[in-house]
């Protein structure tokens, strides 16, 4: 059973506007709501983003586990829900949080920090040419 399986409370006129994948997920992008950092990317169903909207705290569905998870509950590190915004297609969640601590499971601030991939040369911007 997914997540989208589950039944949920999620409004039904919003529930109509989402496009999910094949799986019934959307993809939800965490950022810290006064700088603009981006700190993680988790997966959503209608009932994740109902719990999101009506708790103040990102909630998502783990792919792996196949169960819901709140972000902080085991490890503290919260994430305060500021707004959410759907994007122009209804096909990702942009949520905005005070992040408490580290959004990523390794202990990092932000899980886009430890792997930066280099650009060519020929069409980095940051390079004279």
């Amino acid at each position: 059973m997914t997540g989208s399986d589950r039944p949920s409370a999620l409004d039904p006129a919003l529930a109509a506007r989402l496009k999910r994948g094949a799986d019934g997920l959307l993809p939800a992008i965490a950022q810290q709501y006064d700088t603009g950092e981006v700190l993680m990317l988790g997966w959503m169903d209608d009932e994740a983003l109902h719990r999101t909207l009506t708790t103040g705290r990102c909630t998502y569905w783990s792919r792996s586990r196949q169960e819901y998870w709140v972000k902080g509950n085991t490890s503290g590190h919260v994430q305060l829900v500021k707004s959410v915004a759907l994007d122009c297609d209804a096909d990702t969640v942009l949520v905005k949080v005070d992040q408490v601590g580290a959004a990523c499971h390794t202990g990092d601030r932000t899980c886009f920090d430890a792997d930066e991939l280099p650009l060519d040369p020929r069409t980095d911007p940051r390079t004279d040419r």
